[in-house]
């Protein structure tokens, strides 16, 4: 079997936007890659820890942080 795995970045206003906004992304976003011969099979969400950065003498010091990417999973028609 062969697998195909894209990460999904809307780019949506989410202080405009809605669900119905977002599901329709989606949607969308699953039917282009069904239109190459590519079967939907799930979104998995990898988190990641990014690490702070020290600054100059401790100036512009940044925390590290968690985040989140959103992988869309499909399967070879």
């Amino acid at each position: 079997m062969e697998y195909k795995v894209v990460p999904l970045e809307p780019n949506l206003d989410l202080k405009a936007s809605s669900t119905k906004d977002a599901s329709d992304y989606l949607e969308k976003f699953i039917n282009h890659y069904n239109l190459q011969g590519w079967k939907f099979i799930r979104v998995e969400v990898i988190s990641t820890y990014v690490s702070g950065e020290s600054g100059c003498f401790g100036l512009g010091a940044t925390p590290g942080h968690t985040t989140n990417k959103q992988m869309v999973v499909f399967q070879k028609k």
